[in-house]
C-alpha cells in the first residue's frame, strides 16, 4: 500500500453564531487542505496522477475561494450575502474546521476515484497551527 499527497490552499469567511467568543463574528481564514489517498497502484507505478487529483478537488476549493461558508439555518447571513451580491456556499452544518473537514471528505468521495485507493484523508487547516482531520476507509 502506498500513500500520495496533495495541498490546496484558499481564502475564505465564515462565522459560528453559536460561539461564545469571537469567532461569532463573521471573519476570515487563509486555509489550506491536505490530500492523502492510501491505495495500490497501477502497472505504471501511480496510485493516482497529482493532476487528476487537482482535477477532482480543484473545482471544490475554486468554489470556496473568496467566499463565505454558510449553514442553511443562518438565514440571517444567507439574506445579507444575497443582497450584498457576495459569493457564498450553503452547507448543511456549522462552519467549523471540523464540518469543513467532513464537507472535503464527502465530496472528494463522490469525485469518481479509482477503485485501487481504499482510505482518503483530509487535513483542514484553519490557521497555520490548528487544523481538523478525518479519514474514511473506502
Amino acid at each position: 500500500m502506498i500513500k500520495i499527497a496533495k495541498e490546496f490552499r484558499w481564502e475564505m469567511g465564515h462565522r459560528l453564531p453559536f460561539h461564545d467568543g469571537l469567532c461569532t463574528n463573521l471573519h476570515g481564514h487563509s486555509y489550506k487542505l491536505l490530500v492523502e489517498l492510501n491505495g495500490s497502484v497501477d502497472e505504471h507505478g501511480i496510485l493516482v496522477d497529482y493532476y487528476d487529483i487537482k482535477k477532482m478537488v480543484g473545482p471544490i476549493v475554486d468554489e470556496l475561494d473568496h467566499s463565505i461558508i454558510v449553514n442553511k439555518a443562518d438565514t440571517e447571513l444567507i439574506d445579507v450575502l444575497i443582497k450584498l451580491k457576495s459569493r457564498h456556499v450553503i452547507i448543511d452544518s456549522d462552519t467549523t474546521a471540523e464540518n469543513i473537514c467532513r464537507y472535503f471528505l464527502e465530496k472528494i468521495k463522490n469525485a469518481g476515484l479509482p477503485e485501487r485507493v481504499n482510505k482518503i484523508k483530509v487535513r483542514v487547516f484553519e490557521t497555520e497551527n490548528a487544523y481538523a482531520e478525518e479519514e474514511v476507509v473506502l
